[in-house]
């Protein structure tokens, strides 16, 4: 089966006036122009398949939004190709954009002088989605979502929570095999956020829809992606499974140690004291590369009475952030001794 979505050498160069300053620099503009090139996207190879689950993170002009915009049909590649759902998008508009679902973090779809149902009405007729499809979709969504509340209430009363809910139901009532999500939880609170990730993640499943996350919310990512694609700068650095990149790049570890009563000084060989809650708990950071939790475990309980013992891994953000200032590397991580 081919890949849902698949781009070949995909390149997005915008050309913008070089402008001289002062009234001299301005009618020489007129007569004799220069322009500046800048590369926002270069060389991005990848594909995906039919019910994946993808996170496309990189730092702020990385060029996700660029990329984004180029599967949706809204920009035109300078170079390579890209092929959504069997279309190309900037040649098919009309139908790319039926095959596809877009919720924007910071911009709705929604009518915001109509009842929510209403806004979903007029959606169904744009979509022409037919009307024992659109009532059972809205019945499925409105109870995944827990909408009834609210499904009459104009679209300028919603909290920003409600609105986000609304939002994701109106990029799915067409059924769209691919989704692509810009930011969907930003601004939202902990419940709000996980009702969220608990509804793509039970479409995913259940509907076998493919969908694309761009966030800076690690945590979304961490929650939904088995697999991320990683940008800088335009070009694709790291394409893959998120727990591979875990164990290149999580290199150090952190030990809860309790103690049995008041240890005001640690030391222990391998591992450096990362902080104190008290003198009864430390941290203890170490490289697995240099020394295994198990021979760490075993130093600390030679030397100290322990009460409680446990081993934190690295979160995600702290190894994309790695990333971002030291570079992607495929050198092999060393074996710990």
């Amino acid at each position: 089966m081919p890949p849902i979505i698949e781009t070949r050498d995909l390149r997005k160069v915008f050309r913008t006036l070089v402008r001289r300053p002062g009234v001299a620099g301005t009618l020489r503009t007129l007569f004799s122009r220069t322009y500046e090139d800048k590369v926002a996207v270069q060389g991005v190879t990848m594909s995906m398949d039919a019910g994946e689950l993808v996170g496309y993170i990189g730092p702020n002009g990385a060029g996700k939004s660029t990329t984004i915009k180029m599967l949706t049909g809204i920009l035109v590649p300078s170079s390579g190709s890209v092929r959504v759902a069997g279309l190309v998008p900037y040649e098919r508009r009309r139908e790319n954009a039926r095959n596809i679902g877009v919720v924007f973090g910071q911009r709705s779809q929604l009518y915001w002088d109509l009842p929510l149902v209403e806004s979903f009405e007029l959606l169904r007729a744009i979509y022409g989605v037919p009307e024992a499809r659109y009532r059972e979709n809205l019945a499925h969504f409105t109870q995944l979502l827990d909408m009834e509340p609210f499904l009459r209430t104009p679209v300028r009363q919603l909290s920003l929570g409600q609105r986000m809910r609304g939002d994701f139901a109106a990029a799915m009532l067409h059924d769209p095999p691919v989704v692509f999500l810009d930011e969907p939880t930003i601004g939202l609170d902990v419940v709000a956020k996980e009702a969220i990730r608990e509804f793509i993640a039970g479409v995913n499943r259940e509907r076998g829809t493919t969908f694309i996350l761009t966030t800076h919310d690690l945590a979304d990512v961490e929650r939904l992606c088995r697999r991320i694609v990683l940008i800088d700068r335009g070009t694709l650095v790291y394409d893959g499974d998120i727990d591979a990149l875990r164990d290149r790049y999580g290199t150090h570890r952190t030990l809860v140690v309790t103690f049995c009563e008041p240890t005001p000084e640690v030391a222990i060989e391998g591992a450096e004291l990362e902080s104190r809650e008290g003198d009864l708990v430390a941290r203890l950071r170490f490289d697995r590369r240099a020394v295994s939790a198990e021979a760490l475990i075993r130093r600390v309980a030679d030397r100290y009475c322990v009460s409680d013992l446990s081993l934190e891994e690295p979160d995600l953000e702290s190894i994309i952030r790695r990333i971002y200032i030291e570079g992607y590397s495929e050198a092999p991580a060393t074996a710990p001794a």
